[in-house]
């Protein structure tokens, strides 16, 4: 390759091949403003232009040619170039880079090779040849940056936007552009002279204006021209440990709370404390500063959101980019909570402005679905703004009753503003429960709200209450996630103690704290937000009138409708935001509160007996009301999302399936991955607590929390199993009676063999034998084991077990309807989630050793498709240099994947237990290629159910999958059989009862 010079140097040669590339170009301009004393040496003739020197003498005193490439860095970055350079066999490091280290080198220190195509999986080597381009760098260049894609840790477009302020920034990219630069922040944070590196953050993890300040000998270092700037010198810096990259992270406290790292940094292994921190302390739960706990910082909903959809790289990125917003609120929490009522209060009077023209209308077109009591006491504005909340609410029949119990304010004429409501005056304040009572006399839809006039519902709040009260004859009422004004929780369910007072569970707590998100039976909900059956409530004559004029009647309620049998339910879907004491004086209240709590105790004494005593230690068994199913703790590597593959989909099948057994479900992930709560839930059955916060490290405390709180533990792969045991062992007094199941998902043991070892076969049946004894030692401590197939039943029972399960999958045929010739390409669909992934290394082999023979006997036949989760600290780029591949990742809907290829492939080569995709393909009536390694786990007949690729072997697996591409009548009759195959062995009634016999068989 020839370097390109930029325009006002004609009188080079250019190679067209590099035209195109930025990198690749020699900027007279920049040389002159960065090398100033060059302009000399030209003015005196000794040199015809930048160019002549740069070619000259430049090159060879370490000059960059752009400033897209960085020669001293390149030299220092790869002493062997340097070598090579010292040697005469490069020019220079630029030399190098241009003519073969542009492959797989990286050319600057903010810019990575690497970390750009790992961290932007589509573009791939086939996206890169086909727009002309010569690598990521040149492809980051020409549009990449400009689609706010990001070549360095260090530099996110998306932080430089929000940092640099609209007037600076247009200011800087004119004189960018006024200076012949590319008008992106890429370029201007590249063009040192003009200060913007030194005075804007260009990512989470640095802050050169902090840097500066901490560090003044720093500036002066970048004056005398040693360092370009504050970003420079931290990256480049011999002492790099003796530098902080901002306030949130030191060297100091890392080094001497993590005293390991020292060892690590000293080899060479990482530069620097904040290095080890970056690339591995922060997934280990290590501390960057005092006081940051990043794990339970984590734990926040919006945060986990945030990572997951690609705003932050990882919680410590968030967690910095939130400090400024949290340092800004400095309103101490009343005087916040003070604050946040009056803004509630100010949006209730907003809603009445427009409110005498367009009235709101509850007029009923039929029979009403639900009948809303709400009893007013002025707070005019209050109670319009939920009333408008209610009507926006719910579009069905609402029969209003609105009970105005001796109103003064606007209130008295209420009926301008409400349209078809029941409005029911009363001459005097008779209180909430004596006119709830009135209200219920008139009621006549089915199903009966008491409403406060303080409240503003959710989207859906109603709807969700009507469909779970009607879910169940045996649900009496339900309520819902009662939110303050302020943010966090009035309650999520209520507990009464033993003496009669109550606890509202989770008050001050995080409203999407995994504890607040699941169904449950309670003892009682607010009357905030109360949905009841009227047949129910009217059979017991509403509130007890000994509680008047207010409080502790829906508490008394709630356990007269226990007492006749009835459930009382906390749906957190059901969401109200309530304005606490709004309607009331908070002093007067506590002092009735402690009066009828006197009343329930002395009323309700047979069912208080049975209640547990007040006491912080007993919320956790007390929030949820004992049912007939069995208690259990599910421990998984993480949560099980159907998405992810590799035995997450079983295992989520497995929840599900406890859960329509109605057992009570917490699952429990011992690694900590950020997925978004929302996508969380959405895969789970809600009563199921997925406690998507918690890690291993915070098992042994959760266990002495959770006492007696469970009957069993069922515990998803073999080594999760080794990992717990311990702290189970050391949980035994909190853990009695409860037994223990193993399952193994997967017999780990043979893969080990068959990857590790090339033995004759009487060497690996010993090896194999000694492999699963190690595997399944802690297996004596389980009461039952399940295996996912008989085939690894049987290895289990070689390892000494014989309280052996079969448990495989749950599917229902679903057949994709195109026809054989509207479909081409061939499909993988799998997770891959570690860089050891049985699914890489298969698809690897495929590629390299299959893919070839296909293309050279039918290249239209050569086109795959990879879909499925990749997990973060995958490097992808392995399958990205290999033509004809498409990689889609994680896909919500495969259906139409199923439906438009004509074969899926699973050449896998070292694995275990039932491949899920492979039942799932088939399913969808998608025909399969396996190695016969998966078609002897499967138990299925190969050329009839499914077409063998060998061991695999690559010239079988080829010609298995040119079979039945070209043969339609071969293709149909593998569909159907496998079809067939999936109804018999995937049938989900059957594996429910397989559950069940395992939950009985561990509770005998």
């Amino acid at each position: 390759m020839t370097l390109l010079p930029s325009d006002d140097i004609l009188d080079v040669n250019v190679a067209p091949v590099v035209a195109h590339a930025a990198w690749a170009r020699f900027e007279a301009s920049w040389y002159r403003r960065s090398y100033p004393f060059v302009a000399a040496a030209i003015k005196d003739g000794q040199y015809s232009n930048e160019y002549d020197y740069y070619e000259s003498i430049g090159a060879a005193l370490g000059h960059s040619p752009n400033p897209w490439f960085d020669e001293l860095w390149y030299l220092s970055t790869y002493p062997e170039v340097m070598r090579a350079v010292k040697r005469g066999e490069w020019a220079s490091g630029f030399d190098h880079y241009k003519q073969v280290g542009y492959t797989n080198f990286s050319p600057h220190w903010l810019f990575s090779e690497k970390y750009y195509r790992r961290m932007n999986p589509d573009v791939t080597h086939r996206v890169i040849a086909e727009k002309g381009k010569l690598n990521g760098y040149d492809h980051f260049l020409s549009g990449g940056e400009a689609g706010f894609r990001s070549g360095s840790r260090f530099f996110d477009p998306h932080v430089v936007a929000v940092h640099a302020s609209s007037s600076s920034a247009a200011s800087f990219r004119t004189l960018g552009r006024e200076a012949g630069g590319a008008d992106t922040w890429f370029s201007l944070l590249l063009d040192f002279q003009n200060g913007f590196a030194d005075g804007c953050r260009s990512s989470w993890y640095f802050d050169p204006v902090w840097y500066l300040h901490r560090y003044p000998e720093v500036a002066e270092q970048i004056k005398q021209g040693e360092f370009a700037c504050a970003l420079h010198h931290y990256l480049m810096a011999d002492d790099a440990s003796t530098y902080d990259p901002q306030d949130a992270f030191s060297e100091a406290f890392y080094a001497e709370a993590y005293p390991d790292v020292a060892a690590s940094i000293k080899v060479g292994q990482f530069r620097n404390g904040f290095d080890h921190f970056l690339r591995a302390g922060a997934r280990e739960g290590r501390l960057p500063v005092a006081g940051c706990d990043l794990e339970q910082y984590a734990t926040r909903a919006s945060v986990r959101a945030d990572i997951e959809n690609g705003l932050f790289l990882d919680p410590y990125a968030h967690w910095v980019a939130s400090r400024s917003a949290e340092a800004a609120s400095t309103l101490p929490a009343q005087a916040a909570e003070a604050y946040a009522k009056a803004h509630f209060i100010d949006t209730a009077r907003s809603t009445t402005t427009f409110l005498g023209r367009r009235p709101l209308n509850f007029t009923c077109d039929g029979p009403p679905a639900v009948s809303v009591i709400v009893v007013l006491h002025n707070h005019f504005p209050l109670t319009m703004g939920t009333l408008a909340s209610l009507r926006d609410n719910f579009g069905g029949n609402i029969e209003l009753i609105l009970v105005d119990s001796g109103s003064t304010d606007e209130t008295k004429h209420i009926a301008r503003y409400v349209r078809g409501a029941r409005v029911i005056p009363l001459r005097y304040n008779a209180g909430f429960v004596r006119a709830c009572n009135v209200g219920l006399a008139e009621v006549t839809a089915p199903v009966t709200l008491y409403l406060n006039n303080d409240v503003i519902l959710m989207p859906g709040a109603l709807a969700n209450a009507l469909e779970r009260l009607a879910s169940s004859s045996n649900i009496g009422a339900v309520g819902g996630k009662i939110v303050r004004t302020n943010g966090l929780l009035q309650e999520a369910g209520s507990i009464i103690w033993r003496d009669g007072s109550t606890f509202g569970y989770l008050r001050d707590g995080d409203p999407n704290c995994a504890e607040a998100n699941f169904v449950r039976d309670v003892d009682y909900c607010s009357a905030a937000f109360l949905l009841v059956s009227t047949i129910a409530v009217k059979a017991l004559a509403g509130f007890d009138p000994r509680y008047c004029p207010a409080y502790f009647e829906d508490t008394d309620l709630c356990v007269r409708l226990i007492e006749q049998g009835f459930r009382i339910v906390y749906d957190p879907s059901v969401v109200i935001e309530h304005l606490e004491y709004g309607s009331s004086n908070s002093g007067a209240s506590h002092a009735l509160m402690q009066r009828n709590r006197r009343v329930l105790a002395a009323s309700r004494g047979a069912f208080l007996r049975n209640q547990l005593p007040a006491h912080s230690r007993n919320v956790i068994m007390a929030r949820t009301r004992k049912s007939a199913g069995t208690r259990i703790l599910f421990i998984e590597d993480r949560v099980p999302l159907r998405g992810l593959g590799s035995g997450y989909v079983r295992s989520n099948d497995i929840v599900r399936g406890l859960a329509e057994l109605g057992h009570q479900v917490t699952v429990y992930p011992v690694d900590n991955h950020f997925h978004s709560v929302a996508r969380i839930y959405a895969d789970f059955p809600d009563t199921v607590e997925v406690l998507f916060d918690k890690t291993a490290t915070q098992l042994d405390h959760f266990l002495e929390e959770r006492a007696g709180c469970f009957d069993l533990v069922w515990i998803g792969r073999t080594h999760n199993l080794n990992r717990v045991l311990p702290i189970l062992h050391g949980n035994h007094r909190y853990l009695t009676g409860c037994d223990v199941i193993l399952d193994t998902e997967v017999v780990a043991a043979p893969r080990t063999v068959l990857r590790e070892q090339a033995l004759d076969l009487a060497e690996t049946i010993s090896d194999l034998d000694a492999a699963l004894r190690v595997e399944f030692e802690n297996a004596v401590f389980c009461k039952q084991i399940v295996a996912v197939t008989e085939t690894e039943a049987e290895l289990i029972r070689r390892a000494g077990h014989t309280n052996l399960n079969i448990l495989g999958h749950a599917l229902q045929i679903a057949p994709t309807p195109a026809s054989f010739s509207e479909r081409a390409g061939l499909l993988f669909v799998g997770a891959v989630t570690d860089q050891d992934s049985p699914n890489l290394d298969s698809l690897l082999w495929f590629l390299s050793e299959v893919m070839p023979i296909i293309v050279e006997r039918r290249t239209e036949i050569a086109q795959l498709t990879i879909a499925g989760y990749q997990g973060a600290d995958v490097d992808m780029t392995l399958l990205s240099e290999f033509d004809n591949v498409r990689l889609v990742g994680r896909v919500d809907d495969l259906s139409p994947f199923y439906n438009t290829h004509r074969a899926f492939i699973a050449p896998t080569r070292f694995a275990g237990g039932i491949p899920y995709k492979i039942h799932e393909s088939a399913s969808r009536g998608l025909p399969v290629v396996a190695s016969q390694l998966l078609i002897d786990e499967l138990g299925w007949v190969a050329g009839r159910d499914i077409l063998s690729g060998g061991a695999p072997n690559a010239e079988v697996f080829a010609a298995a999958v040119i079979a039945l591409y070209d043969d339609e009548s071969l293709w149909t009759s593998v569909r159907q059989s496998a079809l067939d195959r999936i109804r018999d062995d995937c049938d989900p009634a059957r594996f429910a009862r397989a559950l069940s016999d395992i939950i009985e068989k561990a509770r005998e």
